[in-house]
């Protein structure tokens, strides 16, 4: 099986327009390593037919696969389709939730910048109260 495949392959091959080299050389990969396993063969061989391929199991496992006797799949899963309203829909929805991270970071921004003046405020009334309160203590004395 070279890089392009000849018609003399593709009858050969039976399926082979159905499956890619690398699919066909998997198949067949799995097949002759059950085969090796002692497993039972699906296509029923004289002795001397045996004994021409040697009891190849790749050999084996090939004329099942031109027989079209294996039981093998293959497996493609296909990309998930996004439809193009979906993505507008899902472009919106994340432009939406852009903006509403933005207004809660502006939010926590000035909530943080109020809860800073706020500390300067108690910060400046006890000191202002004791300044009182010694003042008040000191002329009480002084009387």
């Amino acid at each position: 099986m070279g890089g392009k495949n000849t018609e003399k392959e593709k009858k050969e091959y039976g399926k082979m327009e159905e499956y890619t080299k690398y699919e066909v050389a998997r198949i067949l990969g799995a097949r002759a390593l059950q085969l090796s396993m002692n497993a039972p063969r699906l296509l029923r061989m004289e002795k001397n037919e045996l004994e021409k391929i040697k009891y190849d199991p790749l050999k084996i496992a090939e004329l099942e696969f031109k027989a079209g006797v294996l039981p093998i799949t293959v497996r493609r899963p296909m990309p998930k389709k996004i439809e193009v309203e979906k993505k507008e829909e899902i472009e919106i929805e994340e432009e939406a939730k852009e903006e509403k991270e933005g207004e809660a970071a502006e939010e926590v921004a000035e909530g943080a910048a109020e809860e800073a003046e706020e500390r300067e405020t108690v910060v400046e009334e006890p000191e202002t109260e004791e300044v009182k309160e010694t003042e008040s203590i000191s002329e009480e004395e002084v009387e």
